[in-house]
């Protein structure tokens, strides 16, 4: 596959703008060995680690650190301690300019599948506790399903989507004990006119298929399936303890065999690594095959807090790509412009080429009808139209 030379960290220079000019290929670094194949380390730095504010007394913290600080330890095991959390709510305002919605719910803190990428590890410092821990410290909330009761019933929420999922994996591996998210969903089924997205990395979104059901009867409810890429070996390099990408399509064909709305999210794309020209298209036409009914994607953003840890990932796994990350992220935590619009050209080349949809920005409510009262109308209906039918029919009669 033909490779670009590296672009300059600015993505507004002349000398950048005629490179791109000549680009056959959206992938702007240098050809980059898969995993297991031979790479030659480069020096460059890595950020120094922060300090361990976890040593803080707890009588000193304030806020959800303090709430942290105090959650007992409710197991331990495969090197992870899990805790259960005493919260105030567990619907959240989102105030981020970088999503389409205001309303969040996560349902724990923290998350075991432990992505070398994720953006929200920053979450963990809110509880004075390194970003390095988000997937061995794992908190469970408490009393979700009280809460959320009280939530909902909040006016600001009227008509208001709600996403379930955007910081921590709803159905990471502690789902299979603490039972939050269904405690959650089991609320939401006996409700009516909600508007929810659910987003994972997780086949076990099926053992809710149930709930999911019940929720679609009277809400609108879409459950997005993240796939960074379809090769195992390298999704589970970037994603150590999330489901094999195989499972996550299964997972996308029996939520639209069951009737639940459905697509693929290809987020984050990591430039160089998982934006291959083939290995999106083979994602793409997973996803049609899946019977996915949209295909989205964006590209790697990193903040400081996850930059401490992907940096060193990527000096050992990609170091060839260590220096170009490092001239675009440590800045700004974002790629150039003008290479995001490239995926974006790629990706919406991709909806076209395999029928796919772009992700609904938020589906709106649903407004609840009960089964009696609709077919009542239908009869109603019917019998309307049977009688302006027969009306017309007498008078054409008499007018021949």
């Amino acid at each position: 596959m033909a490779t670009l030379p590296t672009l300059p960290a600015s993505p507004d220079s002349p000398r950048s703008r005629s490179v791109r000019s000549k680009q056959t290929s959206l992938t702007l670094f240098p050809t980059t060995a898969c995993h297991g194949g031979p790479e030659i380390a480069c020096a460059a730095s890595t950020p120094a680690p922060a300090p361990d504010r976890s040593l803080k007394p707890a009588a000193e913290l304030v806020g959800i650190a303090r709430l942290a600080a105090s959650s007992p330890l409710a197991e331990a095991k495969r090197d992870t301690e899990y805790f259960l959390l005493p919260v105030r709510s567990i619907v959240n305002h989102c105030d981020s300019e970088r999503v389409p919605f205001n309303w969040t719910i996560n349902p724990y803190r923290g998350c075991e599948f432990g992505c070398k990428y994720c953006y929200a590890r920053y979450t963990h410092e809110y509880m004075e506790i390194d970003g390095g821990e988000f997937e061995k410290k794992i908190y469970a909330k408490k009393d979700a399903a009280g809460l959320v009761v009280r939530d909902l019933a909040n006016p600001r929420l009227s008509g208001e989507h709600i996403a379930i999922g955007t910081a921590t994996d709803p159905y990471q591996p502690a789902e299979r004990e603490f039972r939050v998210t269904r405690s959650i969903l089991e609320q939401m089924a006996q409700r009516e006119g909600l508007s929810l997205s659910i987003t994972t990395k997780s086949n076990q979104v099926l053992s809710d298929i149930d709930l999911l059901r019940k929720i679609s009867e009277r809400s609108s409810i879409m459950v997005n399936i993240s796939i960074t890429t379809l090769r195992t070996r390298l999704a589970r390099l970037l994603e150590p303890r999330a489901p094999r990408p195989d499972l996550r399509l299964e997972a996308v064909k029996r939520l639209r065999e069951a009737g639940i709305a459905a697509g693929v999210l290809a987020m984050p794309v990591l430039p160089g690594i998982t934006d291959r020209e083939a290995d999106l298209d083979a994602l793409a036409r997973g996803a049609r095959d899946a019977n996915a009914q949209w295909f989205a994607a964006n590209v790697l953003f990193l903040r400081p807090s996850s930059q401490k840890q992907f940096l060193p990932f990527l000096a050992e796994k990609f170091p060839r790509l260590l220096r170009q990350y490092e001239e675009w992220y440590l800045r700004r935590g974002d790629s150039p412009l003008t290479y995001r619009k490239e995926i974006a050209e790629r990706i919406h080349a991709l909806q076209k080429k395999y029928g796919l949809g772009r992700r609904p920005e938020s589906p709106k409510p649903t407004a609840y009808e009960p089964p009696q009262m609709s077919l009542g109308l239908e009869l109603e209906t019917g019998a309307r139209r049977g009688m302006i039918e027969a009306n017309t029919e007498l008078v054409s009669g008499e007018a021949r």
